[in-house]
């Protein structure tokens, strides 16, 4: 472990020679724009030249996984240099260099779970940004009821043969590979019998299906199975032992969403910022009190909601586990990411009903706000986050 400020000093200096200066603000002055995150895969486009030399330098030095073994591509960095980093990465606004799902959910399961070789196959490319992956977990009739699913994968000796649906399967339009759970055992109680798969989105018999939503977006997908093949060797943990991976993985993504919602992209401006730009100030500041007080109020709750985030993470990573804590997280980052966009149209006022055109900035607010909606629901709705906190939190009776 090196001395942490002796390490400040080198990642600063690091990254004001490797960050790109248009990489360090804001892109858009209303809300996040898709343009300033950069999912990797193979087929990605990069949207400027530095956001391909950004995500090529920080993967080298591992940093897109800072805490992952260097083995595997990650890193290395110990809790106390990890800090450091995501500290001097916010002290200049740096965008993140890759976003995936592969870093923030399949990633700790395979460290956790995947063999050896998996590791190796696996980790090295998602640190570099060339897989694409998307979840394969809920299903027509087992959304909130995860284990009710019915996607069945069927022993054929040295392959799976995989034939089901999932759906709100994120990006899985644009997704490389797959991590599945698939019923192996149909005899067996429902969380018993469930496989914990990865394969290919280009497998023979995969097909997608985006469900264009009310914003008038499509992230998430319907996703069919017919007869596909999958190689033995990309079961991860034990045959019908998936449904452990799957709440382990479940407690890394809540903490993925509760911090994107939650605390937001280093790409996105400020309530203030936006206010600022929109409204302008008198006297230095914003005339209406009202709105000032709304915006404070949520910048201080975002603060606290950091703080309760950092803590809930080095209590994970000291062995203590993250459980229950991951639904508070999930359920509160929610929330925030709800009352940000109910502000933003606030400040927008009238202009912020508008649905297309430049004045109406392409309906970006309008359409931020109706996206907002399905934070509630994916991730594990808000009614089983309350009741996960009443039970193993709060010790309510049932």
């Amino acid at each position: 472990m090196s001395d942490p400020e002796t390490f400040r000093v080198e990642v600063r200096a690091w990254l004001e020679r490797n960050c790109p200066a248009s990489l360090r603000a804001p892109a858009n002055a209303a809300v996040s724009s898709e343009d300033t995150i950069c999912w990797g895969g193979r087929g990605w486009v990069f949207a400027s030249e530095d956001q391909r030399l950004w995500l090529e330098r920080m993967a080298a030095r591992g940093w897109t996984a800072p805490e992952w073994p260097r083995d595997y591509g990650g890193g290395g960095l110990d809790r106390a240099e990890a800090r450091v980093l995501r500290e001097e990465l916010a002290r200049i606004r740096a965008r993140s260099p890759l976003a995936s799902f592969g870093l923030s959910m399949l990633g700790p399961a395979l460290l956790r779970y995947g063999s050896e070789e998996q590791k190796r196959r696996f980790l090295p490319p998602i640190v570099r940004g060339e897989i694409r992956w998307c979840q394969g977990y809920s299903e027509p009739g087992a959304g909130s009821d995860l284990a009710g699913l019915q996607t069945r994968a069927e022993d054929r000796g040295d392959h799976f043969l995989v034939n089901g649906q999932k759906i709100w399967t994120s990006y899985a339009d644009q997704a490389d590979w797959i991590f599945c759970l698939v019923r192996t055992d149909a005899t067996a109680a429902k969380q018993e019998g469930i496989s914990f798969l990865l394969f290919d989105m280009e497998s023979p018999g995969v097909s997608t299906r985006p469900i264009t939503l009310i914003s008038g977006s499509s992230p998430f997908c319907e996703t069919f199975f017919h007869e596909v093949r999958v190689p033995k060797d990309q079961l991860v943990g034990e045959l019908n032992r998936g449904w452990e991976i799957a709440k382990y993985l479940l407690t890394h993504e809540r903490e993925m969403i509760s911090a994107l919602f939650g605390v937001g992209s280093a790409g996105q401006a400020t309530l203030a910022e936006v206010a600022r730009d929109r409204i302008g100030l008198r006297a230095g500041r914003l005339a209406d009190p009202g709105l000032r007080h709304d915006i404070a109020r949520q910048a201080i709750d975002a603060e606290a909601f950091a703080a309760t985030l950092e803590r809930v993470v080095d209590e994970a990573k000291s062995g203590l586990g993250t459980g229950a804590a991951s639904s508070l997280l999930k359920y509160y980052g929610t929330e925030l990411n709800k009352r940000r966009h109910e502000l933003l149209m606030a400040i927008g006022g009238a202009e912020a009903l508008g649905w297309e055109g430049e004045r109406f900035d392409g309906g970006a607010l309008a359409r931020g706000w109706l996206r907002s909606k399905g934070n509630s629901i994916e991730g594990g709705t808000s009614e089983i986050q309350l009741n996960i906190i009443a039970k193993r939190i709060l010790g309510l009776p049932g």
